[in-house]
């Protein structure tokens, strides 16, 4: 006879979605209730071929942890949810249950979130880390369990990490500029702190240097990294009528839509009076008017780059650290201008 999932659903007291949710290997469910309906499963003596491959050699789960300092570059974007779809699709095929929890300083969690993974400890823990700082380390380092950083990294941490290749990203943004005949370029930087941002800075000022171009501070543009903060902040500088380069690169490609579309508003031609290039490629920026160049970066190859060297660490116990960075490419549109 066939397993049937009312019948495991009736006999452990669970919604027959719950079981259905273990027996496919989907996330929400929790590590005790995943073994129990498992080992009925086995105890009943029925065929496990029905099973798919994952939710047979489930070993534990991973706790993926979202650090939120301020949120205003942590949010709800194509670019995290490309990078949870990444986390969650290798947690699933290695068999490991994914669980995600938020910590906001904003609304004082941090101890909640501890005190949970303290309790409960998952098999490890992955760690968006693209807003703290060295110090917000600290608590997770002493909890004993296997931890990979993810999208920023730490010079003074032996952590393992997997991170975007910002300085040649930025640099290959500003060399793109380059060949395509500008040499006035500004940058539209955030205004709002990401170790991210501080490498890609590198990467730009390198490229005009290698090229011989000196930076003009005149040409960059401190913005707040949201949309409608990047668009309210280059809108009230354009009130000035000050001078402008040729080209801007963008920090990401948020900054670089809230500034495109404040200069559009003012009277400039993108990319005829103005190119600009941005860093991520999100969704938006072949809709937008005109489409923005900008750098791909393999948002949910990232995330799955991440569960692996974690599971390396879970199964195998590693002692050294690595850090991985994943390169970007340049998506050609037309918003940048070829003289």
């Amino acid at each position: 006879m066939g397993l049937k999932v009312k019948d495991i659903a009736g006999m452990l007291k669970v919604s027959p979605a719950t079981v259905s949710l273990v027996l496919n290997n989907k996330p929400g469910i929790s590590e005790e209730t995943r073994r129990r309906i498992l080992k009925a499963v086995e105890d009943l003596g029925y065929s496990t071929n029905m099973l798919s491959k994952p939710a047979l050699k489930s070993q534990g789960s991973i706790r993926f942890i979202v650090y939120k300092k301020h949120g205003n570059v942590v949010s709800d974007t194509p670019f995290f949810s490309a990078l949870m779809e990444g986390i969650d699709q290798e947690a699933r095929m290695d068999g490991y249950n994914l669980i995600i929890s938020y910590i906001n300083e904003l609304e004082n969690n941090k101890m909640d979130v501890l005190r949970i993974l303290e309790d409960n400890a998952p098999s490890g823990i992955l760690l968006l880390a693209t807003e703290m700082k060295p110090e917000d380390l600290e608590p997770f380092k002493k909890l004993n369990i296997p931890l990979v950083i993810l999208d920023s990294y730490f010079d003074m941490e032996k952590l393992d990490t997997v991170i975007i290749n910002n300085i040649n990203g930025a640099y290959q943004a500003t060399r793109y500029l380059i060949d395509c005949g500008h040499q006035e370029i500004g940058y539209l930087h955030s205004s709002v702190w990401i170790n991210n941002f501080d490498e890609r800075q590198e990467g730009f000022f390198k490229a005009l240097s290698e090229h011989y171009i000196r930076p003009n501070k005149k040409y960059i543009l401190m913005l707040e990294s949201t949309m409608e903060g990047s668009y309210k902040d280059m809108n009230r500088i354009l009130q000035s009528k000050p001078a402008l380069p040729t080209a801007f690169f963008a920090d990401n490609d948020i900054i670089a839509f809230g500034a495109v579309k404040a200069l559009k508003e003012n009277g400039y031609r993108i990319p005829e009076d103005i190119s600009v290039i941005g860093f991520d490629d999100m969704p938006f920026c072949e809709m937008i008017d005109p489409p923005l160049t900008t750098l791909r970066v393999y948002k949910q190859r990232m995330g799955m780059i991440a569960v692996k060297r974690l599971l390396e660490k879970i199964e195998k116990n590693t002692r050294e650290f690595v850090k991985i960075e994943v390169g970007t490419d340049i998506i050609e549109r037309k918003s940048v201008l070829k003289k």
